[in-house]
């Protein structure tokens, strides 16, 4: 019975939820054209060559036969605002949309929508013709015009798409300036404040502005009404091609060809928390429509969370909007006054993460929908996806760089959402299209808004359904050296996916000429008897036939230098602040000479120590570390986040720079805190129009640290000081450092003369010491029942039970006297049973070095509010030199729960 229950609900199942998810690795991202100008939509033509927009006005096509990029037509486009004080900031105006005809392979149209370069304010939809590889201007035939207002920012819509039955889709956004309304709903009905009210246009049934219009495109330039639009024609006060109004900023749509439902993303508002008499926070909508409906702008945002009826005027809140009636009374509004009921959101999400849909994440929102895919619309395609995305909704995300695979029933609801490619790297995603080889083709905008971005690019998302090229890897163990050079290749860590039997073939080239030497082993070694640079190319073969290939370079005639960097005395782990470090360095050239013989001056070598006070410093439990660590802590933070949107560090993006923005508070002394709450409630009105996101999921310490970043870029900033080959250094902590964060790094290089025609080549050689003061939440190694949670950007450990322990690797113990331990016990919300910590070398039960005292849990919980820590637990231990891995283990034999919370480690000397 069970077999046959569960065969026929298999039978009933989609066929994308019966079949396996596909590989990552069977996708492939490959760059069509890159270094762009603010690509904003493409459109992929029968024969696969691309079209696509940058918005100041550029129709570009790429070729995949010649693989260049065309400008094929200027559209002159206006991208300015012309505010009444008389600047003219740049606008999101400008050419907006892009998207080919149904019946392209005949007609050979194309749809643009844009602003019109020229005084009268205005967004038009217009046909061209696409003659060969130019798009005719003079073919110009202009389908449909929105008057729009330029006098304030912001939110143009823009995006183009087809249903089965021939209509076109067109979103736009609401014109509205949400600079008044601090982020909440732009309502704003005071004489002259037009721009600031939404009501005008998103809510207004005879308006087109905030819409996702629905028309029928003539042959001869004109257009009809399909039947269904939220409005009959000819009603009073209404326009008959709104097919779904109140919208903020459907930024890009996508109409599902098999069932004709209309999916769209609704950039959001501004506001960072919920306001009583305001509103909510700010969300961000994915929509859905299955048929006609008004989606709730500037009344409801997400699932109908409804705004207050805010008087500017009065400052005064009324009563809040209800959805099932909602009423626009604005003087601004010219349609009707009672609206059709207010629809929710198919998928919404706040700036912080949702509780609802949390793989959608936290940070900047900026929503954006695909398609559709529909197995059967690529039947004959080359490389269409696979099964498992048949009928998916693919949405995206500009500001977070995901792609998501949202599963709907057969009627559409929402069941499962999963990330598509969780490891593609993404510059900000702007559109996507299924190609009609069956690839996904996608925008790549780039970190910067209003601005070219050199990693902007189009690409294709090919899938491989079938055999794949080996995965191939090749090293060299010596890339430079004196003649003759004996080297080791390998080629470990290739790979093929499909387990095929591959062949090596190495090819050794001299730039000189010559005839190449060719070695059939995986790892072969060789040496190199002639002087000169030589290419060394692995190709990897697969039983199939199907190859790919890497390339390395070797040089013969200059051996590298010899750089060693070594502390002469006292502990190789850690540093310890106002203590003396002492050190030397020794530099030998096989060609140059060495420092010992002085045929190389000490001047020729640089040597620096330098602090950094900075959560990015390696805070592992690991001794030394092995590469550089070049990021602050706010710069680490604010690389993380969505900061890079909006902000270059030097150079205007939609935001200021951040060398501006030093400068601007350089002699505030509030800025910290002033700047911190902006960026966690976000907020607008200093440097322009265009708010600021909040990020409430970023707290204050994090913040303060982003801001003191930023500050820091207005001073000046000095080279440390050169060092001589042997001495010592004092580790000074700067004013204001942390003395529980940071490290200290010595870095020692030199960069020889050359020799037999062959280039200088650099060594250095870095030693990195740690704060004495370690993490355990970092630890590399920890027993079962211990937890690991982020608390901030502050990594913790909860001890869940006895005789558990934390590890700290290669800990070098010279001149260490004490260990030092920060613990807390809370009773309320860990109900904690408190313990002992006693330090073990080698292994949990290896040899006891000493113990802590019992652990008392305590009702105070300051250490989790930001109050004064615990008190320290001392560990004294016996004197013991060189490198031991420490175990930490936590005991008491009574506990039936959570023992404590292990901040940290403190080795004192």
């Amino acid at each position: 019975m069970k077999t046959l229950v569960k065969g026929l609900l298999i039978g009933l199942l989609p066929l994308s939820l019966l079949a396996q998810v596909p590989e990552e690795n069977r996708f492939q991202k490959v760059v069509l054209t890159e270094n762009l100008n603010e690509p904003l939509e493409l459109a992929v033509l029968p024969d696969e060559r691309v079209l696509f927009i940058e918005r100041h006005g550029l129709v570009k096509m790429y070729s995949p036969l010649t693989k260049k990029t065309t400008v094929i037509a200027s559209i002159p486009v206006s991208t300015k605002y012309n505010i009444a004080d008389g600047g003219q900031p740049e606008a999101e105006d400008g050419l907006l949309g892009l998207n080919i005809d149904p019946d392209f392979a005949k007609n050979h149209w194309v749809y643009l929508y844009y602003s019109p370069a020229g005084t009268e304010p205005k967004n038009i939809l217009a046909r061209f013709e696409l003659k060969g590889n130019a798009l005719d201007l003079n073919s110009k035939k202009v389908l449909l015009e929105i008057p729009t207002q330029r006098d304030q920012c912001c939110h143009t819509g823009g995006s183009i798409d087809w249903d089965s039955a021939g209509n076109l889709y067109l979103s736009t956004g609401d014109n509205t300036s949400p600079r008044a309304s601090d982020g909440y709903a732009p309502i704003d009905e005071r004489p002259g404040m037009s721009p600031f009210d939404a009501q005008k246009s998103s809510s207004n049934t005879n308006d087109l502005r905030g819409k996702i219009v629905r028309i029928h495109p003539e042959p001869n330039g004109t257009y009809t009404i399909p039947e269904g639009n939220l409005f009959p024609k000819g009603m009073a006060k209404t326009r008959p091609e709104i097919y779904t109004m109140g919208h903020r900023n459907p930024y890009r749509i996508s109409v599902d060809k098999k069932n004709g439902f209309l999916y769209w993303g609704d950039v959001g508002p501004d506001a960072g928390k919920d306001s009583t008499g305001l509103g909510p926070a700010a969300e961000d909508e994915f929509g859905q429509a299955r048929k006609a409906g008004n989606f709730g702008w500037p009344y409801f945002v997400g699932d109908n969370k409804a705004y207050w009826d805010f008087d500017f005027a009065t400052k005064k809140s009324g009563e809040k909007f209800n959805p099932e009636k909602p009423i626009n009374n604005s003087p601004n509004n010219t349609g009707l006054q009672e609206l059709p009921p207010a629809e929710k959101a198919f998928i919404w999400y706040p700036a912080a993460e949702s509780k609802k849909f949390p793989l959608l994440g936290a940070g900047g929102r900026s929503a954006m929908a695909g398609p559709v895919y529909h197995k059967e619309l690529f039947q004959n395609a080359k490389r269409a996806f696979p099964d498992y995305y048949d009928n998916k909704l693919f949405i995206y995300e500009w500001m977070r760089d995901w792609i998501i695979a949202v599963t709907m029933n057969d009627k559409g609801d929402y069941v499962k959402m999963e990330r598509f490619l969780p490891n593609l790297k993404l510059e900000h995603p702007i559109d996507m299209a299924f190609g009609p080889n069956g690839d996904l083709y996608m925008i790549e905008y780039g970190q910067g808004w209003f601005v070219g971005n050199p990693e902007s690019k189009i690409i294709r998302i090919e899938y491989n359904g079938g055999n794949r090229k080996p995965l191939v890897v090749a090293k060299v163990d010596k890339q430079a050296g004196a003649l003759p050079l004996s080297v080791q290749f390998s080629s470990e860590g290739t790979k093929d996916y499909d387990n095929d039997e591959l062949k090596y073939e190495w090819k050794l080239s001299s730039q000189a000429g010559g005839t190449p030497v060719v070695l059939n082993e995986p790892s072969p070694s060789y040496t190199f008897k002639k002087l000169g640079t030589y290419k060394a190319v692995l190709t990897v073969t697969d039983a199939q036939g199907l190859k790919d290939s890497k390339e390395l370079t070797v040089k013969v005639g200059n051996e590298p230098p010899q750089v060693s960097l070594e502390l002469t005395a006292g502990n190789q782990t850690f540093f310890f602040p106002d203590k003396e470090v002492a050190y030397e360095v020794k530099v030998s050239d096989k060609e140059d000479g060495s420092l010992e013989n002085k045929r190389i001056p000490a001047s020729k070598v640089k040597i620096t120590a330098t602090y950094q006070d900075a959560e990015d410093a390696p805070q592992s439990l690991q001794g030394h570390q092995a590469a550089p660590v070049t990021f602050t802590a706010g710069k680490n933070l604010i690389d993380k986040s969505d900061c890079k949107a909006c902000h270059f560090q030097d150079k205007k993006s939609i935001g200021p720079a951040f060398t501006e923005v030093a400068k601007k508070y350089k002699s505030n002394s509030n800025a910290v805190a002033l700047l911190s709450d902006k960026i966690i409630k976000g907020g607008a009105g200093v440097w322009g129009d265009v708010a600021m996101s909040a990020h409430p999921n970023i707290g204050l310490p994090e913040a303060g640290q982003m801001v003191q970043y930023i500050l820091s870029l207005g001073d000046k900033k000095t080279p440390p000081a050169l060092l001589p080959p042997k001495g010592s250094v004092t580790t000074k902590i700067p004013a204001g450092g942390d003395p529980n964060k940071g490290i200290y790094k010595l870095l020692a290089s030199y960069t020889d003369k050359g020799a037999n025609g062959l280039p200088a080549q650099t060594v250095e050689r870095l030693l990195v010491l740690k704060n004495p003061t370690l993490l355990l939440g970092n630890a590399e190694e920890t027993s079962k029942n211990t937890m690991k949670f982020k608390m901030g950007e502050t990594n913790l450990l909860i001890v869940m039970g006895a005789n558990t322990y934390a590890a700290a690797k290669k800990i070098d113990l010279t001149n260490i006297k004490t260990l030092s331990f920060i613990v807390a016990a809370p009773k309320q919300q860990l109900n904690s049973q408190g313990g002992i910590v006693e330090v073990h070398t080698g292994s949990p039960d290896g040899p006891l070095l000493g113990q802590t005292e019992f652990i008392e849990p305590s009702d105070d919980a300051s250490a989790f509010t930001g109050g004064k820590p615990p008190k320290p637990y001392k560990v004294s231990i016996a004197p013991i030199n060189g490198f031991h891995d420490l175990y930490f283990v936590f005991k008491n034999d009574k506990a039936k729960g959570a023992l404590f919370v292990p901040f940290s480690v403190t080795f004192e000397p």
